[in-house]
């Protein structure tokens, strides 16, 4: 009766309008993440086709900012003549084992013919990064807990469309995406093998490991982290100790080449060194000292890190402290090349979801991007001076790129200590990405608990006898 009577006044709710039962159709949120992805894939695309259609020789790579590394591996490391070229006697491939793979399967596609074989190549790994780039968005989306639409800030970001093309980079990511969206899951086993796979084609997934170190002591829970150990060393010792067997010296080459490598380009210490060059009497950074420095910086970063996520007031999240510890790898390692930011992408839509930070950020990012590219054409052969710009400029992108990024982690850093500021718990959530240690809170060091946080005032009450019963 109470239904018709609303027909009065437009009828009961139907399927479509009814609170908690509205069918969305055919354009669920993940289908329309994915279309959101195509769109900014046929941008990426477009991004690179002055490269697709002029080549990547000279200097037109660096002209309109299309270079990739693809293109020019694919002749300069030997896999237009053998397709497994990294694991040949004497191979010097300067990437981890798995990327090494990676990269001879995407030649091994690569036919040989009458055609332009090095643009063959470079599509082929670009159909690949776009079927990372939906896993990502996907897994990021699914991981996000009650906001799967802060997975659009990976599907949309310009650092994505601009730098996604130029590595093969977006297979850890993908590898490091899949492991955090298992972990939530309650699956510690899969994230380590996950984990361990994505180390294999970049190092830095690795840090996942320390987060659940942090989590493992400050809940007194440590099931998942030998679990997740477990899996990591299970699955990369898979991947790696065949090759080290077979042939350990292309396998160890990325070890020494990380080892002996000078400031790379965009790094902290690569850019103190071409301001050095115009300050009379600067010393500059050598191998040596940048090895030294860049680890003892990273060590009390990630020391920080930790006391931070055992003395804050509640457990901190996953993706935080994740996001935190690969900001300070990124911020002090030997370089930042243009598409480490991809590392982050991800990890800032889970961390701190806040699209006008994240734009600001992103922003800073694709202008270290553009000047990344004209200082290399600074220095190339067939440079016009009136296409280039100062030193400066170079060095000033370099310092907006990591205060840019030092910013987005005080704001995670200030999230973990204020969890009334976190954006995913305001929400109602506790950690979407908890996983094992959803639910689990203890006080992990009672000692140190008055550290930086307002003391309470005991409050003394007097006990008044009893009185005295009259007979």
């Amino acid at each position: 009766m109470l239904r018709r009577l609303t027909e009065v006044i437009g009828g009961p709710l139907g399927r479509f309008s009814s609170p908690g039962r509205v069918s969305p159709g055919f354009f669920t949120i993940e289908r329309v993440l994915v279309a959101l992805t195509i769109v900014a894939a046929i941008v990426a695309i477009l991004a690179k086709n002055m490269c697709r259609t002029l080549g990547w020789g000279g200097s037109n790579a660096y002209i309109w900012a299309c270079y990739s590394d693809w293109s020019a591996l694919f002749t300069a490391r030997g896999f237009d003549t053998n397709a497994f070229a990294p694991f040949a006697d004497g191979a010097h491939f300067e990437y981890p084992v798995l990327m090494s793979a990676v990269a001879s399967f995407a030649a091994l596609l690569v036919v040989p013919g009458d055609y332009d074989r090095t643009l063959a190549f470079f599509d082929v790994n670009l159909l690949m990064v776009v079927v990372l780039w939906f896993i990502i968005v996907i897994a990021t989306s699914r991981a996000a807990g009650r906001r799967p639409w802060d997975a659009a800030m990976v599907a949309l970001a310009p650092g994505m469309i601009l730098a996604s093309t130029i590595n093969w980079d977006l297979w850890a990511v993908a590898f490091l995406a899949l492991a955090l969206l298992a972990f939530a899951r309650e699956k510690p086993l899969l994230a380590g093998i996950l984990i361990g796979l994505g180390a294999s084609m970049k190092v830095y997934p690795i840090l996942f490991l320390g987060v659940v170190l942090v989590l493992a002591l400050r809940t007194g829970r440590w099931r998942p982290l030998l679990i997740v150990s477990a899996g990591t060393a299970g699955s990369w010792l898979l991947v790696n100790l065949p090759f080290m067997i077979a042939n350990f010296g292309a396998w160890s080459y990325f070890l020494e080449f990380t080892r002996d490598r000078g400031a790379g380009l965009s790094s902290l210490w690569h850019a103190w060194n071409v301001t050095a060059t115009v300050l009379p009497g600067a010393p500059t950074f050598t191998s040596e000292v940048i090895n030294s420095a860049a680890f003892w910086l990273f060590a009390a970063s990630c020391a920080g890190i930790a006391v931070l996520g055992l003395l804050a007031s509640r457990r901190p999240r996953v993706a935080s402290l994740l996001f935190l510890v690969v900001a300070a790898f990124v911020l002090f390692n030997k370089v930042y090349s243009p598409q480490f930011v991809v590392w982050l992408i991800p990890l800032a839509a889970l961390a701190w979801p806040r699209w006008r930070d994240f734009l600001i950020w992103q922003l800073v990012e694709a202008l270290h991007f553009w000047a990344i590219w004209m200082y290399l054409y600074t220095g190339s052969t067939s440079v016009k001076e009136q296409n280039t710009f100062p030193e400066a400029f170079y060095v000033l992108a370099v310092a907006a790129h990591m205060l840019a990024t030092a910013y987005l982690m005080y704001r995670v850093a200030r999230s973990i200590w204020d969890p009334q500021t976190d954006p995913v718990r305001r929400v109602g959530q506790d950690d979407p990405q908890a996983g094992p240690y959803a639910g689990a809170e203890r006080d992990p060091l009672p000692a140190f608990r008055w550290i930086g946080r307002p003391r309470r005032k005991r409050v003394h009450q007097t006990v008044e006898p009893p009185a005295a019963q009259s007979p």
